[in-house]
Order: structure tokens, then sequence, then C-alpha cells
């Protein structure tokens, strides 16, 4: 989901968040980051043995994935640092046992471009087994290219201001990676590989794609041509992702105007295109994020029914249309107060419009609330309503 709050972060921080998520790094010749292994299955140095032997300390076991995942996903965002309190852990728990709610979608690389782990989460394997002994499935999400962090630590794979000089800076002043560099790319799916190896059943790509906002006509590309179309750029990352994690579980998250819209909001996303190479795509069909007017409405955050509805119904007809379309549709919807005050009512009624819209081709959804507390009275288990 598209929530960025904080400004620029300096290259130390971002080398630090490296160093203590529990990856080991490899330094190559062009100095790119590449994975190399988790630090929980590092290799056991092999010492010659004189009188007595030297002890070798266990290799932790890695989680497996969930044995049987549900077949519909009704989630719950989850940010790193909500993850790594027992408190919210406990709250989660009560979550899961009263309502619905039977998977978690957590920060592994947020707005900021920080690993979360063991920055905010101590302990990712035991948080992965906290889940999955609740039979909870469990997504990591991973926002690409707007990235801070890296952009401050690599500037030579950043958009860069053409007008001002150094990183060009959006809205909330927060910098970018170059949608069209491949070490970009392989970055991504070195954390993406890393998340799959602690036994994480699905990896969740957010912000793929160009910025929306900002002084977007002083961007700078180092790896852009600036004539391939945008499209072109973001669907070759989403080939190269399957290409290199083809037994993974992937999922996509695009704005929830890709659904109705036939060009890219200048931003690259095509929502046929993200259906040929995902298993899920998840459209974020949030009311109040659609423009005035949309659907006749002054304001669609009021209506939320009728513009998830609508919208699903439209992302629907454009994937049965698609006969390279691989991908589910599952998308995420609001529970937080953005153009309205948002009651169990209004969230309960975007679940329904979800599966009147999709009928036989329902898998569920996706809640998103910034407060990582969600409204129980709208998701409550059958048997409690």
């Amino acid at each position: 989901m598209e929530f960025s709050r904080f400004a620029n972060f300096l290259v130390a921080s971002f080398m630090m968040a490296v160093f203590i998520a529990g990856f080991s790094f490899t330094l190559k010749a062009d100095n790119f980051y590449v994975l190399s292994q988790p630090a929980s299955v590092a290799t056991v140095q092999i010492s010659i043995i004189v009188e007595e032997p030297v002890p070798i300390a266990p290799v932790e076991i890695l989680p497996e994935k969930l044995a049987n995942p549900p077949e519909i996903i009704k989630a719950a965002y989850v940010t790193g640092w909500s993850a790594g309190n027992k408190s919210y852990l406990n709250y989660l728990t009560d979550l899961f046992k009263t309502t619905e709610i039977n998977a978690v979608v957590i920060d592994i690389k947020d707005y900021s471009g920080l690993i979360s782990y063991p920055l905010a989460i101590p302990d990712i394997n035991a948080l992965v087994r906290f889940f999955h002994g609740q039979n909870i499935y469990v997504i990591g999400r991973i926002a690409v290219f707007e990235d801070p962090a890296f952009s401050q630590a690599r500037p030579d794979l950043a958009i860069f201001d053409k007008v001002n000089g150094g990183l060009w800076l959006d809205n909330h002043k927060l910098s970018w990676l170059d949608p069209a560099s491949k070490k970009v790319w392989d970055y991504n799916i070195s954390i993406a590989k890393n998340v799959l190896l602690h036994g994480f059943d699905e990896v969740n790509f957010d912000y793929i794609r160009f910025p929306s906002d900002g002084k977007t006509q002083n961007m700078g590309f180092p790896f852009w041509d600036g004539k391939t179309e945008r499209r072109v750029v973001l669907k070759n990352f989403f080939e190269y992702l399957r290409q290199n994690l083809p037994d993974a579980k992937l999922s996509a998250d695009l704005f929830g105007q890709a659904t109705v819209n036939s060009d890219d909001l200048s931003i690259g996303q095509i929502i046929e295109d993200a259906l040929e190479y995902f298993d899920y795509v998840c459209p974020m069909v949030y009311p109040a994020h659609y423009a005035e007017n949309f659907m006749g409405f002054s304001n669609p955050a009021e209506h939320p029914y009728e513009v998830v509805k609508y919208s699903m119904q439209t992302a629907l007809a454009k994937k049965t249309a698609n006969k390279n379309s691989i991908a589910k549709l599952r998308p995420w919807l609001q529970d937080f107060n953005m153009g309205a005050t948002y009651t169990s009512e209004m969230v309960k009624s975007e679940i329904t419009a979800t599966e009147d819209a999709l009928k036989d081709e329902y898998n569920g959804y996706m809640l998103w609330s910034p407060s990582n507390i969600y409204t129980k009275e709208a998701i409550w288990k059958t048997l409690l309503k």
C-alpha cells in the first residue's frame, strides 16, 4: 500500500540495516551487494582435530511453508515493527480466533528501504513458526522501486534530479530507484529469495511502478532510455521476477485505477501485464483513492460497495479477455478513515462487493490499516455474527 512518511536516509543507516537484517552480502567488482547466504544457514568451518573434537554449533532448521494453505486468503497488513511486538502478536492471536482473518502481510522492506529483520523483528524464524502454528498463511511484502535507503547507498542506480542535481525526490521527500535497472531487480530478488528461505508462503511486491507525484519533469534515469514505454519496462521486470523465482507464490500490488483505465496511468501499470506473471494481482481499490466524480460520485469514499464492485468486475473482464493470464484477483480493501469515517458496515460492504463481483473467481482479500488495528465487526467468524 502506498503510504510514505519520512524523508531521506543516510548511507550508513542502510548498510547497518542490511548488516543486522541477517543477510550475508558479498562485495562484487562493480560494488553491487548481492545476497550470498542467510545467517541462519551459514557454512560451518571444518577444523583439524588435534586432541579434542571441536564443538560445532547446531545449524538452525529453517521453517517450512504452510502445509495446507487456505484456498481463499483473508489477510491483514502488519508492519515490521508490529510483527516484532509481543503485545501486538497477542492482539493478532485474538484476531485469528474471532475473525475470518487467516493470513498476514508483513513488511520486509517498506517505504524506507530498510529491511525489517532483525531491525524490527528479532527472530524471523520464530515469527513464521508462530503464525504457521496457528495455520496462518504468511506473506512478505517488499516495496521495490521507492527505496530511500538503497538510493542513498547506490545513487548510481537511483533516479536523479536533472535540474537541481542529487537524488530526485517525490512530494514526500523520498527517493526512488530506476525501474529499468537490472541491478535493482537483482537486489529485490535477493531479498525475496531470503524471505522464502525463512518459510514465507508468498512474496508480495509493492511500488512496482514509476513515480506518480513530485516534479516528475525533473526526473533523470541512469538506465531507462526514456523511449521504451514504461509499461514495457515493468512487464520486463515482471517476466524477470518469474524467471528468477519460478516456483514461488508471487503477488503484485497495483493502483486501484489500473482496474478500469486502459492507459498505464503514466506510471507503467497495466493490469493485463501483471496478470501474465503473478499468482495473485492485488489492486488497491481503496474508495478514498479514487478521484472526485469517479462513477459520478462527488466523494467515492462514501460509496465503498459500488466502487469496489465496479473495479473488480472490470478487472475480472480484463483477466477473462487476456488469454495469457495466470493470476487470480485478490484486492486490497480499505479499513482506515480517509474521505469518510469507515464503519464496520462500510468495510464489510467492500468484502461483499468483492464476492459479488468475482463470484466463482473470488479468492479473498487483504485489509490495509496503517494502525494495524482492524474492524472486527466487519470480519467476525460466521458463528460469532
